[in-house]
């Protein structure tokens, strides 16, 4: 059976459409797919994203264990509730996961893992724990936090309607910038709001309580926030050239290779989980964005992508609710350059796509054509 997050009746009682995703139940769309996009281009969606797993890395040893364990480097994080993205990987440089780290204190650093991966990530942070520090060592303690739930709040007026529902949160966030949180105590207990997102649009990712998640999801609707499931959620994440983790990049992959270099660092001395492996293989790939210009087909993952240079693949593709073309994300050769036209398999035609650079759509504009 299927996992469920502790907003699964509240969906089934909304008439959303549940699916299977990764061995999570989960709401693809309440009604209209098209319509949850658009409401969170021009206005205010949320999402339930309990599935995602908090996890707390506490102890004097925590800033010095993610310094190690992320390839994107943590003393960057200067100021509590600072916000990073990274990759987490194995030593030969493939990707185990992307994950955002929030410092909060020295001591105290917070990761949001993907559903997916969550107890692999676990299993392999303990493992790299145990291997510096011993195993239960108090100076590193690492808590999955299974008590919270997760909303996404997304959209234009996202953040004016979350402080409706969760007014408390009103003067704490609204000079917060970009990809960083605080904590707020709220009539939903101590919520920690971030502003954060996976939509290419403002908004906060709200963690809270779980036994007061379908209250919160409640005030938010009645602030007018819609809610949208994942459906959106995907064609959102790739208008903004978001990475999906399992699609654009896995285990297999190289972040070099995954359009990711820019949260890898590589130049400092520090050392890190797959850093050897990294500076030993220059990518001979990269992901880029692609955009058909032939009619008669849609993106899809997996599809050949045929260049001057060698072949490629599809690997997340859609067709785009705000541009109202077919987009994609492939993994080409890395002599391709922008601008340049390759062609697609799509159901034993070859169409034309340009190759150009995420994101497609930002902030509500356009910003290929």
């Amino acid at each position: 059976m299927p996992q469920t997050t502790p907003l699964n009746a509240t969906h089934r009682a909304a008439g959303a459409r549940m699916v299977d995703f990764g061995g999570w139940d989960m709401p693809v769309h309440y009604g209209s797919q098209m319509d949850e996009h658009h409401a969170v281009r021009a206005d205010a969606g949320m999402f339930d994203v309990s599935h995602m797993r908090v996890v707390d890395v506490r102890g004097s040893a925590a800033r010095e264990f993610l310094r190690f364990a992320l390839a994107n480097n943590v003393d960057k994080l200067k100021t509590p509730g600072k916000a990073l993205y990274s990759c987490l990987l194995r030593e030969d440089g493939g990707v185990l996961d992307d994950l955002i780290v929030y410092y909060l204190a020295d001591d105290f650093l917070r990761l949001v893992v993907n559903a997916a991966t969550a107890d692999k990530d676990i299993a392999w942070l303990t493992e790299l724990r145990d291997r510096r520090f011993g195993q239960m060592s108090p100076a590193l303690v690492l808590t999955p936090r299974t008590d919270l739930a997760m909303i996404a709040v997304q959209g234009p007026n996202a953040r004016a309607k979350t402080w409706r529902a969760l007014p408390e949160s009103a003067v704490p966030t609204a000079a917060l910038p970009p990809f960083n949180g605080v904590f707020v105590s709220s009539a939903f207990g101590e919520v920690f709001v971030a502003r954060t997102g996976y939509t290419g649009e403002d908004g906060f990712e709200i963690v809270v309580p779980a036994a007061h998640a379908t209250t919160f999801w409640n005030a938010l609707a009645a602030a007018g926030v819609a809610p949208c499931g994942l459906g959106a959620r995907d064609t959102l994440r790739l208008e903004a050239g978001m990475n999906l983790y399992g699609q654009d990049m896995d285990e297999t992959t190289s972040p070099l290779e995954s359009g990711l270099a820019w949260t890898v660092d590589l130049a400092s001395p520090r050392d890190f989980v797959g850093k050897a492996a990294l500076a030993a293989s220059p990518a001979a790939r990269q992901l880029v964005g692609l955009l058909l210009t032939d009619a008669g087909g849609v993106l899809r993952a997996h599809q050949k992508v045929r260049t001057e240079a060698g072949d490629g693949e599809v690997t997340s593709g859609t067709f785009s609710p705000t541009l109202g073309k077919s987009i994609a994300l492939a993994r080409l050769p890395a002599t391709i350059a922008q601008g340049s036209t390759v062609q697609v398999d799509i159901r034993e035609k070859r169409l034309a796509a340009r190759v150009v650079k995420p994101p497609f759509v930002r902030n509500g504009k356009v910003l290929v054509s």
